[in-house]
């Protein structure tokens, strides 16, 4: 193709020019060569331009021309010719401004398309950092274990949904290693040369010179450990003041600010009705994409723990389409009696413990609180009088929707806080059972002993997980697959990173008691960091709260105050007329909507609690999930004020 001709003319041409790309795309991992991916840009940049353009020439309708005449006046009464715009010409400025919306979509996203793989690069690099701390743990425990290096390579490869970007870094060692006949050494220099993060590859280089040293590797990775550990917390620290600063400019921008607006508008309502508009803007669009925006940012800057998926059940994958599969006949109705039996014993459980099934997963509580919702919206819009003014139907009708609202918020956030509670504990208790567990094993008791021992100590709520887990032993179960059915329950990154540890230790010894002791020391280390984000971030959390308080306040006194008094004076204007010592009549030309902008007020408010609530679970507590409570909160604070002090 023509595209493809042009890609390689350019690469032979200036091949210095696609360096950096090259750099990016290999340390991004996106598996595509520099041609490949210039020319899926190239393609993706011709659509962007072909649409730009079309949405150009639409466009070019609306440009208004001015037809054109000499201002000069015709004193003499000469017949002037008039200049009227013809079709030619505005197809030609369609043409023109196709064009022109062409070449600027073809360059916006090309542009974007070649900076895509390093805006990729920086992305993984942070992710690299973040858990290398936690890598690096793994990587020690396991040397003390006596597992050799490429042995704990693969092993942290293998689990790239506990250890992320680090694990993927590891891939290519193994891939090098294994596949493509390199030695570890050659392997590993391989890998410096490609990593997007300095952070790892000085780590990298560090290991290579005690290697080619001779010298002891589990001594290196102990101090990278208590380094890594250090650098954490200073990270953190850094990213703590960083979240203050933001919450100060959210409070800055999305409450003062608003609030400063709001205030302006309401005085411009009095000389005429523009204002609505303006705060209709204010209200329905600033509001939410500006906190929706701001979420964002938060999101991208946060420092958070990688999703934890791990599979317990076997999926089929079509990779070998073309291979025929032959079903064994004769076994529908075992497997029949099976989902029958899985079914009921799911069933029971649940009539044992209804509010155990909701707190598991807290999206199940949608299955109840959607219907009663809808059913409530429903019976509501049947039930509305019919109106001539349409405030008084939206004054009617908005209150019942945020209750509507409030149905679904109540229950899940109610759920989610029980299962962050939950989790919390158990996590809290996990350095010490760690501790007890390794104890144990050290007086030479296997580590299903010790399961067994621990059974009989007090250890919090992580106790009962820890009968769970010697049941499923007696049941039959391997230690490995008890503890991961325990990890699948909590389903907590630092539990995953706990249960991995300790099951691939576990596979190599059953002498692991200094290998748990290291795991208790990054999961104590873990319960710091969180400790002291929840202490620092709280008080922004309140500063949320007060900031919504004086919020609703401020609305509250120009409705009581303000709009209250304007609806009284436009009432008496209205049905009374002034009448001038002249004899003529003055009536007030303008009356403020009053109406329309108490119902403007009341959505304002309600709106900035929403979104402030989950900002404020957002910073305070690193998850917009524990904001569903403070905005639940502020919702019923809000309706609240306007429905009874108001």
């Amino acid at each position: 193709m023509l595209v493809e001709r042009y890609i390689q003319w350019r690469l032979s041409k200036h091949p210095e020019s696609f360096t950096d790309l090259k750099a990016s795309l290999i340390s991004s991992r996106m598996g595509l060569t520099v041609s490949r991916y210039l020319y899926y840009s190239i393609l993706f940049s011709l659509i962007a331009g072909l649409i730009f353009g079309i949405l150009g020439f639409f466009l070019s309708s609306f440009i208004f021309i001015p037809e054109f005449s000499t201002g000069i006046y015709n004193v003499f009464n000469l017949n002037l010719p008039v200049y009227e715009v013809p079709v030619l010409t505005r197809m030609a400025v369609g043409l023109i401004s196709s064009a022109v919306f062409f070449s600027l979509g073809y360059l916006f996203v090309y542009i974007l398309a070649l900076n895509y793989p390093s805006m990729q690069k920086s992305t993984r690099k942070t992710k690299i950092n973040l858990t290398l701390h936690n890598a690096v743990s793994y990587m020690f425990a396991m040397r003390r274990g006596g597992a050799e290096l490429l042995d704990i390579f693969r092993s942290i490869s293998e689990n790239a949904d506990i250890y992320g970007e680090v694990a993927l870094e590891f891939r290519q060692v193994i891939r090098d290693a294994e596949y493509f006949g390199f030695d570890m050494i050659s392997a590993l220099q391989n890998l410096i040369y490609t990593t997007p993060s300095e952070k790892f590859k000085e780590f990298l280089e560090d290991m290579l010179s005690v290697i080619n040293s001779g010298g002891d590797l589990s001594s290196y990775l102990e101090s990278r450990v208590s380094l890594y550990q250090n650098e954490a917390r200073f990270e953190q620290k850094q990213f703590l003041s960083i979240l203050q600063i933001v919450a100060e400019s959210y409070v800055t921008l999305f409450v003062a600010g608003p609030l400063f607006l709001i205030i302006i508008m309401v005085v411009m309502g009095m000389v005429g009705t523009t204002a609505v508009f303006e705060l209709t803007l204010v209200t329905y669009i600033l509001l939410p994409v500006g906190a929706a925006i701001f979420m964002l940012f938060v999101d991208l800057i946060s420092l958070k723990d990688q999703e934890v998926e791990r599979y317990l059940s076997i999926k089929e994958l079509n990779e070998f389409k073309d291979v025929k599969i032959k079903d064994k006949e004769g076994e529908e109705d075992y497997f029949a009696i099976l989902d029958s039996y899985d079914r009921k014993r799911a069933f029971k459980e649940f009539l044992k413990n209804p509010l155990d099934w909701f707190v598991s997963d807290s999206k199940r509580s949608f299955y109840i609180s959607v219907p009663l919702a809808i059913l409530y919206l429903a019976l509501l819009f049947l039930n509305v009088p019919s109106y001539s003014d349409a405030e008084i139907t939206y004054a009617i009708i908005d209150d019942h929707i945020i209750m509507a609202v409030l149905f679904l918020l109540i229950p899940y956030g109610f759920f989610i806080e029980l299962w962050r509670k939950k989790v919390h504990d158990i996590e809290e208790s996990t350095p010490d059972f760690l501790d007890r567990l390794g104890g144990v094993n050290r007086v030479g008791m296997s580590l299903a002993g010790a399961i067994n021992v621990l059974v009989r100590t007090n250890l919090g709520v992580i106790s009962y997980e820890i009968r769970r887990i010697k049941r499923d032993i007696d049941w039959g179960a391997s230690v490995g697959d008890a503890l991961v059915r325990f990890e699948k329950r909590v389903n907590t990154s630092a539990i995953a990173r706990t249960v991995t540890l300790i099951t691939k230790a576990s596979e190599m010894s059953g002498e692991i008691g200094e290998v748990l002791s290291i795991a208790s020391s990054d999961a104590r280390m873990n319960q710091v960091l969180k400790r002291e984000r929840t202490g620092e971030m709280f008080i922004y959390t309140m500063i949320i709260y007060l900031a919504f308080f004086v919020f609703v306040f401020v609305v509250a006194v120009l409705d009581v105050n303000f709009l209250t008094i304007l609806d009284s004076m436009n009432t008496s204007s209205a049905s009374a007329t002034v009448q001038a010592t002249s004899g003529a009549s003055f009536s007030q030309s303008t009356q403020m909507p009053v109406d329309t902008f108490r119902r403007l007020l009341f959505h304002t408010c309600m709106i900035q609690a929403f979104f402030s609530g989950l900002i404020a679970g957002q910073m305070g507590e690193g998850s917009i999930k524990a904001g569903i409570k403070h905005a639940a909160i502020m919702l019923v604070i809000g309706l609240l004020i306007f429905n009874i002090m108001i």
